[in-house]
């Protein structure tokens, strides 16, 4: 075991050489921002860490939220030795190796693995044994959705606990502690941040402690020693652009899709171009995204405006033709469109319908006057006999069977009556009137 360092108070970081952001991390459970829900009095997960019965769990949530903080603070309540892992810089030979040491040799430890959703799913099945018998406590942070993430045996045991994005206020708490603090923060450099500049650092933190505390850092070791009035041109120098926060393959990708799909069907074309450009600027491939809304044009937008496919369809090609960043107009075009279109599901609808009737009823037959007769033998079973080509009619229309027996009378299509859709009604209507009216041949 001499090969792993085992700390229950880990958070005290070298106060010389530690980045700002450790060393600001809070020191027990009543600093720590953002969480009421968790660690509130009387909450779940503070009532488990002060009577020291911990289970194992996964902490979820975006970055900078305080998941690896508390996950340290909890190691300091329960008295339990602790062992912090990383799935980014440890591999699963690493954490192997420490239980197989452990073994017969320590009692119960608390084994964090930070980022463990970089761990596959096979991977993830050697916790398992460890959890069963109690020789470790496992707390798991992730960023991603422990149910994409995690193997159902694994997440099986173990507590999801969920992490609020911090507040503003929070935020702006950060930084004033920070400014004041003489032991940890950046007290004795007496910096000063009108709220104009503090306003900035908070728009670009995003909720994320991390960001604002290396930021506050950066700005202290690049402002001169002399000065200490961080203006807000001077903080914009340091802070560039910021990447936004996205996962092609994670929550966040599904969640912004979603919203586009949901902003489309409300009809809302400032939130629809929101979530499209959020997506489009934060590298989603723009082709997913086309794809995505030439399916909607027929499943949300359907025969309201058929145009809306075709524009669909042309801009899907546009989109592979020019790239990335000139298709954003075409996009954004589409996505204008289609919120302010009519819509209508009723082609959705008509096709769950019939999928209804097949899988109740998968085999019923064609009705024998409109199957095809390409064989004597098929003639001579009636295929086809009486058949009438309707164009060749003066109506252009002929009353016949042409669904199976049983699903006679059956009307699968149900059109809504919104945009061009109210023409097809009433179209379908005196159709379906028509073929009632008219004798069957």
């Amino acid at each position: 075991m001499d090969s792993f360092l085992f700390e229950t108070n880990h958070h005290k970081t070298n106060r010389l050489t530690a980045p700002l952001a450790d060393k600001m991390r809070p020191a027990s459970l009543d600093e720590v921002l953002g969480q009421n829900h968790l660690l509130g009095k009387g909450k779940f997960l503070r009532n488990s860490i002060e009577k020291g019965e911990i289970p194992s769990m996964v902490f979820w949530g975006p970055p900078g939220s305080g998941k690896t903080t508390l996950a340290y603070l909890l190691a300091d309540y329960a008295k339990i030795p602790f062992v912090p892992f990383s799935a980014v810089t440890s591999s699963i030979q690493d954490i192997k190796k420490m239980m197989k040491d452990l073994d017969g040799k320590r009692g119960k430890i608390i084994l964090l693995i930070d980022e463990i959703h970089r761990f596959n799913k096979l991977q993830q099945d050697a916790f398992l044994p460890y959890i069963e018998n109690g020789s470790i406590i496992l707390i798991g942070c992730t960023t991603e959705n422990p149910s994409f993430e995690l193997n159902s045996a694994l997440l099986s045991r173990l507590k999801v606990i969920v992490f609020n994005t911090l507040q503003e206020s929070d935020i702006k708490e950060i930084i004033q502690k920070t400014l004041q603090d003489t032991e940890k923060g950046l007290g004795n450099r007496k910096l000063s941040l009108p709220d104009e500049s503090i306003r900035l650092l908070v728009s670009y933190a995003s909720g994320d402690a991390r960001i604002v505390l290396n930021v506050l850092e950066l700005v202290s070791n690049s402002l001169p020693a002399d000065l200490f009035l961080v203006q807000e041109d001077f903080l914009r120098e340091i802070l560039q652009k910021k990447m936004p926060r996205y996962d092609k393959a994670g929550e966040m990708h599904y969640d912004l899709i979603s919203a586009v799909h949901k902003s489309l069907r409300g009809s809302d074309t400032d939130a629809a171009l929101y979530y499209m450009l959020r997506m489009l600027d934060a590298g989603e491939d723009p082709l997913y995204i086309a794809r995505r809304l030439v399916r909607f044009s027929a499943e949300d937008v359907g025969l309201a405006d058929p145009f809306a496919l075709v524009l669909a369809q042309s801009v899907f090609n546009s989109c592979s033709v020019i790239g990335y960043p000139e298709c954003d107009c075409m996009l954004g075009e589409l996505i204008l469109y289609l919120a302010m279109a009519p819509k209508s599901n009723s082609t959705y609808e008509a096709i769950t319908n019939v999928r209804s009737e097949l899988k109740s009823n998968p085999f019923e037959e064609v009705p024998k006057i409109i199957r095809n007769a390409p064989t004597t033998l098929m003639k001579n079973l009636g295929y086809g006999d009486g058949y009438i080509y309707p164009p060749e009619t003066q109506e252009g229309i002929v009353a016949m069977d042409y669904l199976p027996e049983r699903l006679q009378g059956k009307e699968f299509y149900h059109p809504l009556g919104s945009g061009k859709e109210e023409t097809y009604k009433k179209r379908i209507q005196a159709l379906r009137e028509r073929l009632r009216k008219h004798e069957k041949i």
